[in-house]
Parts: C-alpha cells; sequence; structure tokens
C-alpha cells in the first residue's frame, strides 16, 4: 500500500500543464505582495494532483498561518512527475525572488524509479547548498519521503535514511514523513487508490503544520 501512496508523486497531473512553477496558494484572505515567502518545492504530492489549487497542502499552510496572525505568503512550487535531479535544476530560477524559508519535498519518484539512494542525497544536497548561497539565505524544512517495497528491504532502509542524515548533516528542520498516517489509507486516498484526497491533503498539512509552526513563529 506504501508503493500505491508513493506512486502519486510519479503521475503527471491530468491537466494539459503542470502546477505553474511559482504559483500563489490560495487562502481565506489575499496574503500582501511583500510578505516573505514560504516556498514550498515538491512533486504532484506538493502540486495538489487531482484537486484544485486551494486543496493541496500548501494552500491549506497558508490558511493556518493566516489564522496564526503571522505574515507570511505561501508560493506553491510542486510539479507533477519531478525527480530529486528535475528540482535541483531549477531551485536556482525558484530562488531567485527572496525567500525566507524553503521547504523541500522531493526524492518520491527517485524512490519508485529504483535511483540508488546516494545520487538522491548528492541531489538535495545540491539544493540545501544553492540555498544557503544565497545573498539572504532561506530558513530550510526537509520533508522526509519512505521508499516502496518492491526493490527490497535494504533499499528502503537506506532511502528512509537518506533525510535525517541530511537533516542532521546540514542542521535543518526536518518533516519526518510527509505521508504520516495517509499512506494506504482507501478514505484519504483518491478513486486511483494513490493520491491524497482533500481530506488527505488536510492531514499532510497538519503534519508539515506542527514542524513549521514553531519557525515560523520564531
Amino acid at each position: 500500500m506504501l508503493a500505491l501512496a508513493l506512486a502519486a508523486a510519479c503521475r503527471p497531473s491530468p491537466s494539459s500543464s503542470p502546477v505553474p512553477a511559482a504559483s500563489a496558494a490560495a487562502g481565506p484572505a489575499a496574503s500582501p505582495s511583500d510578505a516573505p515567502v514560504v516556498l514550498f518545492v515538491g512533486d504532484s504530492l506538493t502540486a495538489g494532483y487531482g484537486l484544485d489549487p486551494d486543496q493541496a497542502f500548501p494552500a491549506l499552510i497558508q490558511r493556518k498561518i493566516d489564522e496564526s496572525g503571522l505574515r507570511y505568503r505561501v508560493i506553491n512550487a510542486g510539479v507533477s512527475g519531478e525527480t530529486s535531479a528535475g528540482a535541483r535544476r531549477r531551485i536556482d530560477w525558484l530562488l531567485g525572488q527572496p525567500v525566507a524559508v524553503l521547504v523541500l519535498e522531493t526524492g518520491g519518484n527517485d524512490a519508485l524509479r529504483g535511483q540508488d539512494p546516494d545520487t538522491t542525497a548528492a541531489n538535495i544536497q545540491a539544493i540545501l547548498d544553492r540555498a544557503r548561497q544565497r545573498p539572504s539565505p532561506p530558513r530550510l524544512v526537509l520533508v522526509g519521503m519512505q521508499a516502496p517495497p518492491n526493490y527490497g528491504a535494504e533499499f528502503a532502509r537506506r532511502f528512509r535514511g537518506v533525510y535525517p542524515g541530511l537533516a542532521e548533516k546540514n542542521g535543518v528542520v526536518l518533516v519526518p514523513f510527509l505521508l504520516q498516517g495517509v499512506a494506504g489509507v482507501p478514505r484519504l486516498n483518491q478513486p486511483d487508490g494513490i493520491h491524497p484526497t482533500a481530506e488527505g491533503h488536510r492531514m499532510l498539512a497538519e503534519t508539515v503544520w506542527k514542524v513549521l509552526q514553531p519557525l515560523l513563529a520564531g
């Protein structure tokens, strides 16, 4: 079932084009255009495959920010089907604007394709390095994923260790597993059994918010 849930990161959106790489997440009220940016970089899980943009978890994070009286503007830069190499290729462009917080969710597609976890780790490390080289480096949040079981227990163990290992090495904030409590739960996934429903995304938002809120408030 975890393999099905992780496949959400691999399939392209049913629309004719991916989610725009710099689309502002919807919220109950428009955030000031000069508010510090929280940039979500990820694949279809971040993009909100099969849902309206305002149902994807980054948009729900914007609502939580607004309700908490915090002054930040969320930008959802999720692209369905993207790998860690793809995120690495576009990170400089995405960070061309000032970014206060970078939330990085990538690697699920790497696992689905059986890519060596060391390569995934190298791509994520490169993204973190590039972010820190900005004139005003953003604070960093790394979102963890897990590998499907079809490549064996050793592969799954190595892949699972990528995220806590990088978080410790770089001193960044870690969301241990984005799909915690959602993967493999039928009512929290769309009819294809792999992409989270609106309710599933609400749980994703709660998982991320527990880690992100103290960072933003602090």
